[in-house]
């Protein structure tokens, strides 16, 4: 293998990865304590390494060069050499080729083996022996992308406010590989969630921005092919500038760019699920595929006095150190990347503590929230943070700075425990429905950053939320100890299906008192794919594994109950979209908020005080003002397993009935007197006789 120094220029160690233009392509890659660097370019199937050249110069700690003549579509990778000292966190070894973390598109997969870990496996010295085999021939490539070729037909991006904003969430694949309007060619593709088909469906529905896990290229776990499984939600990164090309269809990377287009052509934003926390290299016993042979001192957070070994605050082996600055580059050019290049119009961050974490902790002023709320471009996309990690002082909710929202999972425990009656939840779930003011109110911060939601893509689906009382996770080989355990559900007398009526009556009616709250709540709602009809995973709370029958989204053959619960959630986003005093703004908009007991007075200090007194009454009322809809509503809630009489606080015009859980054809009944019996666990919503 002839290393080619004469057919290489120094370049400009500005543009990082690898960057084509009409003469040639310029390449850069951040190694601080690299020795030297070597390109790697390969035949068009990836077997063949056919030239190796050494990048001439070394710049602010960016190894660089260009190679004239060179044309996109390239395969590439490099050798980094440089000391091989675990002990002290450097783990270089140049017999491994490795990715580059700003590649565009990845070609191939890991073929697992000895050869991707730079020691030796059976080695009584694990990781401080060194391995010799050459991993080339078992590692996916870069491929050099020339992204302007792509026409965008003048795309424009929905710009969803954000107190208009409803999240959706789904996966690329589990969402369309039954969908029986794709055609199966374009099943479990990126061009197959674009499909029109599925467009208007989303749209149908009302919701504005559809949240996908994982797109970023990731590997399937050795451990998992072992036992015929794969990562199936994705949170296992390895390029973060590379969508995954197990969700390509016939067009490729383009198919990413025509599903965005598609959407947003329907009105909808797309949000992206990204994991920047940790990468798919692991531990000290992981493989070396990326940045660990790259420069795993900078890369990585190491133990202070003990390099040899990772700090693990994301419970995944290792910790992205973004206190680094060329690491915190790497992630803010990578999310620049999507929102500019790739048309993404948000970002919900997994684990996003570790985002915000110095040498010190947490810091709500770390380099990474700096970094991306003065940025032009980033600050003005829709930026959510998981907001919590396992590391010390890891739970942040509420902790974010001005400008994020946060999943709050605040919302979805006590809503979840106040629908099974829970003694004692009364005052949260008030705090929680109103927008978690006691969480959110500061700083400026508005009603959305509150991102409420009952189920996700981790733990029960809705309909097994109130279907279950323990989890069933045995198809994912580990003895059922993975998954959450405390799930806050009720299987209201049978474990799973059953035929008994009177327990199919409570679980849907159950199911539409959490969409109702859900969608009356103030704050962002999120909706998981498929809750709107019922959809199961027969009790698997951590399908992260299965990517089959058990995880896809089903679609034909739906009792007539789905029908009816999907029409239901229709009604409340609609009536969510119409009526602005639904989806509080402000907290300071001069909205009137009042809390009533059944007896008909406003609720006093002791009643709420009273574990027991979980019936409540929520009146929220304002001058009519230029926001389209109602002044005036009362939402009744009932958890009950009996039937409450609730005297009604009087009203200009009396009360109408809009919905009510308890029966899907009562809907707009004037009710003609004072008196309501809100039927055992059951919602209403009634409004005001004084405006339409």
């Amino acid at each position: 293998m002839s290393n080619n120094k004469a057919r290489i220029i120094a370049g400009d160690y500005t543009r990082l990865g690898a960057m084509p233009d009409k003469n040639g392509v310029n390449f850069a890659i951040f190694s601080a304590h690299a020795e030297r660097v070597d390109l790697c370019l390969f035949s068009d199937d990836g077997k063949k390494e056919v030239e190796r050249i050494e990048l001439p110069e070394y710049t602010n700690e960016v190894w660089h060069g260009f190679v004239p003549g060179l044309k996109a579509g390239v395969l590439y990778g490099y050798r980094v050499h440089g000391p091989y000292d675990p002990e002290n966190g450097q783990r270089f070894n140049p017999n491994k080729l490795l990715i580059d973390p700003y590649a565009r598109e990845l070609f191939g997969d890991i073929d697992w083996g000895q050869s991707q870990f730079a020691y030796t496996m059976n080695s009584n010295e694990k990781d401080l022996s060194f391995d010799e085999t050459d991993s080339a021939p078992f590692m996916p490539k870069g491929r050099i992308i020339d992204s302007s070729q792509y026409d965008w037909k003048g795309d424009v991006r929905p710009l969803i406010p954000w107190s208009r904003t409803i999240f959706y969430e789904t996966h690329v694949k589990g969402f369309t590989q039954l969908h029986p309007a794709v055609p199966e060619d374009l099943r479990g593709t990126f061009e197959g969630l674009g499909h029109a088909k599925i467009v208007d469906y989303v749209k149908s529905l009302g919701l504005t921005s559809i949240e996908l896990l994982p797109i970023h290229w990731f590997p399937d776990d050795a451990h998992l092919l072992d036992k015929g499984l794969k990562n199936f939600w994705g949170y296992n990164t390895l390029g973060f500038f590379a969508p995954a090309s197990r969700y390509y269809g016939p067009r490729g990377i383009a198919g990413f760019r025509d599903m965005v287009r598609a959407f947003h052509d329907g009105g909808v934003e797309v949000i992206l699920d990204v994991v920047y926390n940790h990468t798919a290299e692991g531990n000290e016993l992981g493989p070396t595929l990326s940045f660990k042979g790259i420069d795993n001192f900078s890369y990585y957070r190491t133990m202070p006095d003990q390099a040899r070994y990772y700090v693990n605050d994301t419970g995944t082996g290792n910790t992205v150190n973004t206190s680094h600055p060329r690491v915190l580059q790497m992630v803010t050019d990578s999310l620049r990347y999507w929102s500019e290049d790739m048309h993404v119009d948000g970002f919900r961050f997994d684990l996003g503590t570790i985002l915000g974490r110095e040498p010190e902790g947490f810091d709500q002023r770390s380099g990474f929230f700096d970094a991306v709320g003065q940025d032009p471009v980033l600050s003005r996309v829709k930026l959510v943070g998981e907001p919590w990690d396992i590391g010390p002082g890891g739970y942040q909710v509420g902790g974010f700075p001005p400008g994020w929202a946060e999943w709050n999972d605040k919302y979805r425990d006590t809503v979840r425990d106040y629908w099974r009656n829970e003694d004692g939840t009364t005052p949260d779930f008030a705090a929680r429905v109103l927008g978690s003011g006691d969480v959110y109110d500061l700083r400026g911060r508005r009603p959305w950053a509150s991102v409420n939601f009952l189920t996700a893509h981790d733990g029960f689906t809705l309909n097994d939320l109130v279907s279950y009382n323990e989890k069933h996770n045995e198809a994912n080989g580990e003895d059922n100890k993975d998954g959450h355990s405390d799930n806050r559900s009720f299987n209201y007398g049978v474990e799973g299906p059953t035929d008994d009526e009177g327990m199919i009556s409570i679980r849907d009616r159950q199911k539409r008192n959490f969409l109702a709250t859900l969608f009356l709540s103030h704050g962002t709602p999120m909706l998981l794919a498929g809750d709107e009809f019922g959809r199961s995973q027969m009790g698997n709370n951590n399908g992260y594994c299965q990517d089959s029958d058990l995880s896809w989204v089903h679609w034909d053959n739906l009792p007539a109950s789905a029908e009816e619960l999907r029409e239901f959630t229709r009604r409340l986003i609609a009536l969510r979209d119409e009526h602005a005093i639904l989806r509080r703004d402000s907290w300071r908009d001069g909205m009137v908020v009042t809390w009533y007991n059944p007896g008909g007075g406003e609720q006093t200090g002791e009643q709420w005080s009273d574990a027991g007194s979980t019936t409540i009454g929520l009146r929220v009322s304002r001058d009519h003002g230029e926001e389209e809809g109602w002044d005036d509503v009362l939402i009744l809630f009932n958890p009950h397993d009996g039937s409450v009489p609730f005297i009604l606080p009087k009203a200009e015009g009396g009360w109408t009935a809009v919905l009510t859980t308890a029966d899907l054809n009562a809907m707009d009944q004037k009710l003609e007197s004072n008196e309501y019996v809100l039927i055992e666990r059951s919602l209403v919503l009634l409004r005001s006789g004084s405006h339409r």
